[in-house]
């Protein structure tokens, strides 16, 4: 019997972002598409390569929330899926208040 994992599902969210390669230090200001507790899109005419570390500096509200992450898909010309991989302390309660006003939207 095979088990499937149940993903959050994406909310659709719009945000500055700040995302920085970890290796280079390359920076990328654009915003988010949506936004999950386990990760985001976000929306970039130049992504960063699969597979590469970041840091997320997502501001929203007067609020920023910092989480470290890996780029787990990329889109030449239109954005990239970045997973969390560990979310700062301070920034979990953050991202729960976000997350919790979207799913009362309904």
């Amino acid at each position: 019997m095979s088990v499937r994992r149940h993903r959050p599902s994406r909310l659709p969210f719009i945000a500055a972002v700040q995302v920085t390669a970890l290796e280079t230090g390359e920076q990328i200001a654009a915003h988010t598409e949506d936004l999950t507790l386990s990760g985001c899109f976000v929306e970039t005419p130049g992504p960063l390569l699969e597979g590469e570390k970041v840091t997320v500096q997502i501001s929203y509200n007067g609020m920023t929330a910092v989480a470290l992450g890996e780029v787990a898909f990329s889109h030449s010309g239109g954005g990239m899926g970045i997973r969390f991989t560990s979310i700062e302390q301070s920034s979990v309660s953050i991202l729960d208040a976000w997350l919790s006003e979207l799913g009362n939207r309904d």
